[in-house]
């Protein structure tokens, strides 16, 4: 564990039999072992801390990705708006046009059908 081996922990054992003594040994591992699972827990818990303090931050960016989309999204829906009223000012125009041609029509004039073809207009 910290680079003790069978031989260095029996030194240790023996040492420490022969100053605290063969009645209080007992007693001083248990209260060694309890020191030590606190510890560990104290760690585990730490490690778990850090943990979820790094997966808030990736929830957060997650967040912060998601915001951004719906900021694009919601910008899209403005330039439908702009669409929309780019659709109103061609079907006014399409109207002006029928009102003309009509007037036209009435004082017996007629204008040319719109070529589809634009293309072999400017040729």
């Amino acid at each position: 564990m910290f680079g003790i081996g069978m031989p260095e922990l029996i030194l240790i054992l023996a040492i420490a039999l022969i100053v605290i003594g063969p009645k209080k040994l007992p007693d001083l591992a248990k209260s060694l072992g309890r020191t030590m699972r606190e510890f560990k827990r104290a760690t585990n818990e730490f490690k778990e801390s850090i943990e979820l303090d790094d997966e808030v931050k990736e929830l957060q960016d997650v967040k912060k990705s998601f915001d951004d989309i719906s900021n694009e999204i919601k910008e899209n829906m403005d330039v439908s708006k702009e669409i929309g009223g780019l659709n109103d000012n061609k079907k006014e125009t399409e109207d002006t046009e029928t009102k003309i041609e009509d007037e036209d029509e009435a004082e017996g004039m007629t204008l040319p059908a719109p070529s589809e073809d634009k293309e072999s207009e400017i040729k």
